[in-house]
């Protein structure tokens, strides 16, 4: 059996800090997702993804020089009479990148690298990735599988633990996560490379981990708790949000900062990993509390009378 690791250590009979109704409030949140869930979807079918050099054969070229401009990197191709190419340039404060949509030859690398060192002297540096269409397929299926797998392991794990309807909800709040990053990096054109799935990998981990800690203060408050009635069931879900609020809080505000200064510190490598996480971050903050609670009412809420009888206000 799975330790115990992640039990929260508040008094279940604590009083709660925050008056609010989380399951009356979720519907907000599952429009706004369900909104995002269609035009992603039709973002995805129509625009599909920005595809990075290591899920499209082609070569990205990146130099490492001061103050480069867009038109001093065309101006560095024209010379290696790589102009007319098909290529997409960044320019960048200390690394520029260029991505072509074709495998750069031998000879051609040797050229540009040739140029970049004669029109901007000995202190810049190139980096050249190639991929062909093969490793490109390949790394793309691996990707996908290292998510399934991923998925399917943390289903096995919360159903161990607590119980089926638990590993369905955290599941769906898991996968809200994953989609909601992947429509918004469709809908907006941003680049996926293998640094995105990285940090989707991670998303994934933070938001089960949040999820596990509600979960578990639900079922702490429902051994103490006589539930007779809907209205009984949403007080207990309500309360147990309230108990773990402020630890959800502070854990995702301190991840977020420090993704924060990633994104506006950190290299251009690393750009769209930490792009990736400060939105999965944001959308992680309420997926566990207004969508994987809410859904868990739903599904136990059909065990119960719905009567609506009024319960004593819970503390």
């Amino acid at each position: 059996m799975p330790s115990n690791s992640n039990k929260t250590t508040d008094n279940p009979n604590q009083k709660t800090k925050w008056n609010l109704d989380f399951i009356k409030t979720s519907k907000y949140f599952y429009t706004f997702s369900i909104i995002l869930t269609i035009v992603g979807i039709i973002s995805l079918l129509v625009f599909h993804l920005n595809y990075g050099v290591d899920f499209r054969s082609g070569s990205n070229v990146d130099i490492s020089s001061k103050n480069l401009t867009k038109a001093k990197i065309q101006a560095v191709l024209d010379e290696a009479a790589l102009g007319s190419r098909d290529a997409v340039i960044t320019p960048g404060a200390q690394q520029s990148s260029i991505r072509f949509s074709d495998v750069l030859t031998e000879s051609e690398q040797a050229k540009l690298q040739s140029v970049v060192t004669s029109k901007l002297g000995k202190d810049a540096s190139t980096e050249i990735n190639t991929v062909d269409t093969e490793i490109a397929k390949e790394l793309e299926r691996n990707a996908l599988i290292s998510v399934l797998v991923a998925s399917l392991g943390i289903i096995i794990y919360v159903t161990i633990r607590f119980e089926w309807r638990f590993a369905i909800s955290a599941i769906v709040a898991l996968l809200h996560d994953a989609f909601m990053v992947i429509s918004v990096f469709s809908i907006f054109r941003l680049e996926v490379n293998l640094t995105f799935i990285i940090a989707l990998l991670t998303i994934v981990g933070y938001s089960i981990n949040d999820t596990v800690v509600i979960f578990d203060r639900i079922r702490e408050n429902m051994r103490f708790a006589k539930v007779k009635s809907r209205q009984e069931l949403q007080m207990v879900i309500n309360k147990s949000i309230s108990q773990t609020m402020t630890r959800s809080i502070n854990t995702v505000f301190t991840v977020f900062i420090a993704s924060l200064g990633l994104l506006i510190f950190g290299s251009e490598s690393i750009r769209m990993f930490s792009l990736a996480m400060v939105i999965g971050l944001l959308f992680g903050a309420y997926s566990s509390i207004f969508i994987a609670s809410p859904l868990w009412f739903l599904l136990k809420g059909k065990n119960v009378s719905t009567s609506s009888k009024p319960a004593k206000a819970a503390n």
